[in-house]
C-alpha cells in the first residue's frame, strides 16, 4: 500500500523569513514521516509564487529526508539550506531484518564511487566508506541512495540489498502527472469545501483506500487553497467527484470541520488529514 502527499511550492510563502520557512517544511518532514508517507511530491503553483527562490521548498525538504549521516555528502552547502539548523530531527524507525538475507540493521548510503570491478564504495554512517559488490540484477550509480544490510561494525560484514530506503522520497511533478500515477490509490483533497470527514465516512474510506492499493492526498498553501490553485468554484467541490470531473480527485475532505481557528495552516492539515485517514480497523 502507497500513502503519497502533495504539496504546492508555494507552501512557504506566507513565511517572513527563510528560517521560518524552513522550519514550516520541518514540520511538513515530521508529518510525512510520523504517517509513513512513501512519496512526497511538490507541484508548481504558478500564481502563487512566494519569495523564496525557484526549487527552495523540494530542496528543504529532499534535504530533511536525507539521513542526517548522509547530508554532508550528498548537499554540501547552498543558500537555500542555510537555516536547516532548526529541522527538527525525523527519527526514522530503524529496519531490522532476517532470513535467508542474514539478519542485521538496514541502513541507507551513497554511493561515492562505482569500480570496473562490479564494487562500489559506499558511504553509510561507518568511519570510513565501504566496498562492497554489487548484487545481480542492482544497478546503482554513483550519488544514489542504497540500503546496506550490516550484520556487523567490528569487523564490518555488509552488503547491498534491494530493499526501499526507509523514509520518504520526495520528488516534483505536476498535479495531473502526480494524480494519474499508477500507485495513486484513492485520490483526496483536503478542503475546507470538502465534505465533513465524520466517523462513518472514514470508515467507507478505509475500505476505498485498501481495496485500491493507498491513497494520494493533497493539499493547498496559505491563502492558496487547493480551489484557488486549480481556479475552481469552491462551492462546486463538495462531494464525491465523477470521473470526468476536471479537478481529478475521487473526493474533497474536510478533515477539521469544526475548526476553532479561521485559518488551518498547512502543516497542521498534514497532521489532521493523515491521522484519521491512515486509521485501521
Amino acid at each position: 500500500m502507497t500513502t503519497s502527499v502533495l504539496v504546492p511550492d508555494s507552501l512557504t510563502r506566507e513565511a517572513e523569513d527563510r528560517r521560518e520557512a524552513t522550519r514550516k517544511l520541518g514540520y511538513v518532514a515530521r508529518a510525512a514521516t510520523v504517517f509513513r508517507v512513501d512519496r512526497l511530491t511538490v507541484f508548481p503553483d504558478p500564481d502563487g509564487a512566494g519569495k523564496w527562490e525557484d526549487g527552495f521548498v523540494e530542496t528543504v525538504l529532499r534535504y530533511a529526508a536525507t539521513p542526517p549521516h548522509l547530508r554532508k555528502e550528498m548537499w554540501g552547502k547552498r543558500d537555500e539550506l542555510e537555516y536547516v539548523g532548526v529541522l527538527p530531527p525525523l527519527r526514522v524507525r530503524s529496519q531490522t531484518g532476517s532470513g535467508s538475507e542474514g539478519s542485521g540493521s538496514l541502513r541507507q548510503g551513497i554511493v561515492t564511487e562505482v569500480g570496473a570491478d562490479g564494487r562500489v564504495r559506499v558511504n553509510c554512517g561507518m568511519q570510513h566508506p565501504i566496498s562492497l559488490p554489487v548484487p545481480d540484477g542492482l544497478d546503482v550509480g554513483q550519488g544514489e541512495r542504497v540500503t546496506v544490510r550490516v550484520s556487523s561494525r567490528r569487523p564490518v560484514r555488509a552488503k547491498l540489498v534491494d530493499h526501499p530506503t526507509p523514509g520518504f522520497d520526495v520528488v516534483s511533478a505536476d498535479l495531473d502527472a502526480a494524480l494519474s500515477r499508477d500507485d495513486a490509490g484513492l485520490t483526496i483533497a483536503s478542503s475546507r469545501y470538502g465534505e465533513p470527514a465524520t466517523t462513518h465516512r472514514l470508515g467507507r474510506l478505509a475500505e476505498r483506500r485498501d481495496a485500491e492499493g493507498g491513497m494520494t492526498v493533497a493539499f493547498g498553501a496559505p491563502e492558496r487553497g487547493l480551489p484557488s490553485i486549480l481556479d475552481v468554484d469552491p462551492g462546486s467541490v463538495g462531494r464525491d467527484q465523477t470521473d470526468d470531473d476536471p479537478t481529478g480527485f475521487d473526493l474533497w475532505l474536510n478533515t477539521v470541520p469544526n475548526q476553532g481557528s479561521e485559518v488551518v495552516r498547512t502543516e497542521e492539515a498534514l497532521f489532521a488529514s493523515l491521522a484519521c485517514l491512515t486509521l485501521t480497523e
